[in-house]
């Protein structure tokens, strides 16, 4: 065995350069041919002084010495050789034998890759072998390879991104953005890292992660938000196809997410009002249109500063929604101005209110159920000329958590009040009128409101200079948290539903609260690491198409009856159980069976494959035996 340099052409362009092969030399008859074992592509780099020595150990291990590891082979000669051996057994379309020997002719050093699989699934193959010699190498994840590849295929991925004008090497590339994303959250630079060191996504994609470079991630991200608005379009276009989605509800909102350091350079990198309350760092705009179903139908990136309800035009406009669907939107959004546009565009709405007056009349209210068995009131209230509804509903649960916050922020305004009451009587204690009437004004601030409901009062002394006393007195506003809690407010155009059904549809946006928890705790959206707009953007991006192949996989279980309801990270722990790993053996012909394939699905990992209807023995079984 050795390596060989040879002088080629690219058919297309005429370039000319060199390319690097394992060859092997065989004796038929009276002559001797040489057999291309594995292609190195154009790019091995090892030192041709190095070749004699990773050849030399590709051959121990392919005869079985696994673990004799010669202390003078350097670890990136030994990482090279382990890589090479497990690649000549995955691609399996070559016979593979000691350069000392000749190859025989026996079924199984002639098997291509189809029939190796169709043997070892549907024949019986025995082989007397050591049992002392088993060594187990390369282990390697596949659970969720296996389901993420799945998914992708039933979206139609491939397809999309080579109409697109991604090549073939670039799809795989996206395809393992993607995947990644859902496997090991992350960076790309740690998703590069799990390509190369922890995944089998290759073997399954017959594509080899560890032979390319960090930067091909990112030019291929780059691609992927250059092209963002017609994969979305032809994704949601096939998710659409493929599950037979109604259209006919469309959820808005927004999240932020967090840079690390100045970004000089990004323009959309923006302080404003973290979600996650870091604010001290640069912020982003993710912007989600998504169908009932819980499929993105459109995103975009915009400043961390940006208004929330200046988004909403540019994210409906061209979404070719049918006529009259119904926009479900938070209180952010909820402008009148945007309202009024969803009107002049034949849109329905059901929005939070963003009015801040409450009320709300048990007597005339009527009780809906959540999933949690919460009870909910709800009081209809028609507008004068009949085209609105606004629904004023009640929550115990809300209740009882505002009552705690404003009885936080009430005890808290009082003490503030005091120690400004007990500071009048200290030689140095503030007394000065104006003064103590803008601390009252910040305190009143920093309660969230809860000052209008008291009403204070400061005593002057004959002079008219110095304060003497501060006094204050509660008084109940109605219409607010304090008079009405757990009430709050939704408004919609839609009069021909009940309250109790108006209520349920409105209850998808928390549906969508979930993605926006989805895609930051468990897709890695948060924090962003790159410094260029583009990359940023590609990041966010790589997130929402991760989401869209998740949101596949349980829309999928769910429509085969399964009742759990996994969140992807409980999903992910179960498929992340299953490994790909080389079995070697040394037989008693003292030839070297190596065997890789799949551990056994564990139960609830083969129920998840089984309603999925995909494979429980991700890459099948490959079989290589090496003379002695």
């Amino acid at each position: 065995m050795f390596i060989r340099q040879t002088k080629t052409r690219n058919a297309t362009t005429g370039e000319a350069y060199f390319t690097f092969r394992i060859v092997t030399s065989e004796r038929l008859g009276k002559q001797v041919s040489q057999r291309t074992i594995l292609n190195l592509g154009r790019h091995f780099s090892l030192a041709k002084e190095q070749w004699p020595v990773l050849c030399s150990r590709i051959e121990q291990l392919l005869s079985g010495q696994i673990s004799l590891i010669d202390v003078a082979v350097p670890e990136s000669i030994e990482t090279l050789a382990l890589r090479y051996v497990s690649l000549m057994l995955t691609k399996r379309k070559h016979r593979v034998a000691s350069t000392a020997t000749q190859d025989t002719d026996s079924d199984t050093a002639k098997d291509t890759a189809e029939d190796a699989d169709s043997k070892s699934q549907k024949e019986t193959d025995y082989q007397e072998v050591d049992v002392h010699s088993l060594e187990l190498v390369r282990p390697r994840s596949v659970g969720v390879e296996q389901a993420g590849v799945s998914a992708l295929s039933w979206l139609g991925v491939t397809d999309i991104l080579r109409s697109v004008g991604l090549n073939g090497r670039q799809v795989a590339i996206a395809q393992g953005l993607i995947i990644g994303r859902m496997a090991a959250p992350g960076s790309e630079l740690a998703t590069w890292r799990w390509l190369k060191e922890q995944s089998a996504l290759g073997e399954l994609l017959d594509f080899d992660f560890e032979t390319i470079p960090l930067m091909s991630l990112y030019r291929v991200s780059d691609q992927l938000i250059r092209q963002q608005e017609a994969i979305e379009k032809a994704l949601f276009g096939r998710i659409n196809d493929l599950f037979s989605l109604p259209t006919t509800v469309t959820l808005y909102d927004l999240t932020n997410t967090y840079f690390e350091g100045e970004l000089n350079g990004n323009a959309k990198a923006q302080r404003g009002h973290s979600k996650e309350k870091r604010s001290d760092c640069p912020l982003m705009t993710l912007g989600l249109v998504l169908d009932g179903s819980g499929f993105v139908r459109r995103s975009r990136v915009f400043a961390g500063n940006v208004s929330e309800g200046s988004t909403l035009e540019g994210m409906l406009q061209g979404l070719d929604a049918p006529l009259g669907a119904l926009v479900i939107m938070d209180r952010g959004i909820a402008t009148e101005a945007n309202i009024q546009w969803l009107l002049a565009n034949h849109y329905r709405y059901l929005v939070v209110s963003r009015e801040r007056h409450r009320q709300f009349d048990e007597s005339q209210s009527v009780e809906t159920t959540t999933a949690s068995q919460e009870i909910i009131k709800i009081q209809r209230v028609a507008s004068e000329d009949g085209q609105e509804v606004r629904l004023y509903c009640h929550s115990m649960k809300r209740q009882e958590k505002e009552d705690a916050m404003t009885a936080s922020f009430m005890e808290r305004f009082e003490a503030g009040l005091a120690k400004l009451a007990a500071g009048l009587t200290t030689p140095r204690g503030e007394k000065n009128r104006d003064k103590l009437q803008q601390r009252i004004g910040r305190l009143k601030e920093k309660n969230h409101g809860i000052g209008q409901h008291y009403q204070t009062e400061l005593t002057m002394d004959e002079s008219g200079t110095k304060v003497i006393s501060l006094t204050w007195k509660k008084t109940l506003v109605d219409g607010t948290q304090l008079s009405h809690p757990g009430v709050y407010c939704l408004r919609t155009n839609e009069t021909t539903l009940h309250e109790t059904e108006l209520w349920q549809t409105y209850t998808m946006l928390t549906d969508l609260e979930s993605v926006f928890r989805s895609l930051k705790s468990e897709l890695g959206l948060r924090p962003i690491f790159h410094h260029k707009e583009e990359r940023a953007e590609g990041h966010l991006f790589i997130t929402v198409l991760a989401y869209q192949a998740i949101q596949a996989l349980r829309l999928k279980l769910k429509m085969a009856g399964d009742e759990d309801n996994f969140s992807w990270k409980r999903l992910r722990e179960i498929f992340g159980v299953q490994q790909r790993i080389t079995a070697t053996f040394k037989q008693r012909d003292n030839k070297t069976l190596h065997v890789r394939k799949a551990t056994v699905a564990e139960p609830t990992l083969k129920k998840l494959y089984d309603k999925l209807e995909i494979s429980s023995s991700p890459g099948g079984i490959q079989k290589m035996i090496v003379e002695g």
